[in-house]
């Protein structure tokens, strides 16, 4: 069959032509190709270059600050480091058999603001005592016992140790 010849379905020979030249204009066309591997090493190395460079910035503030440090050290009083208080011993997990343990932290709150959550969670107060830690703040919950990973329920009873300053 020529390029000229009719279709059996009766297509025209201007649209037979036209579907020859859209059938060789398709085969005729590459697909495009794309270097994914070296897409992928250039993206790692741009990435490995901007860590590094932030790494490097880091450092030069780092060595800065401390050089800065060491020279204000000799001018002015060395002042002890603040103790931090540990969170799991401030922190009671309010629970029961059938829900799951609710986190209720107390740090650094005053015996007046931790009495509010106990309340809430229908737990008593039982005994407040004052140790004496040094870096705290006065007055402030330092622990509480029971402490998690412990799991208190409603009515039971929890002993606070207050910072005496």
């Amino acid at each position: 069959m020529s390029t000229y010849e009719p279709w059996p379905s009766g297509c025209t020979p201007f649209e037979e032509e036209l579907t020859d030249a859209m059938n060789n204009f398709a085969d005729s066309t590459n697909a495009p190709a794309f270097d994914t591997v070296g897409m992928v090493h250039r993206t790692r190395r741009r990435r490995t270059g901007l860590i590094a460079g932030f790494a490097a910035a880091l450092i030069v503030a780092g060595g800065g600050t401390a050089l800065a440090s060491m020279t204000g050290a000799s001018q002015t009083s060395v002042t002890p480091a603040a103790t931090t208080v540990d969170h799991d011993r401030t922190t009671l997990l309010l629970g029961g058999v059938t829900k799951e343990p609710i986190a209720i932290d107390l740090t650094g709150m005053n015996l007046e603001m931790a009495k509010a959550p106990l309340l809430k969670a229908q737990l008593k107060l039982g005994t407040v005592t004052e140790v004496s830690i040094p870096g705290c703040k006065p007055t402030s919950v330092v622990e509480v016992s029971p402490h998690s990973p412990k799991i208190v329920s409603e009515g039971d009873t929890v002993n606070v140790k207050l910072c005496a300053g």
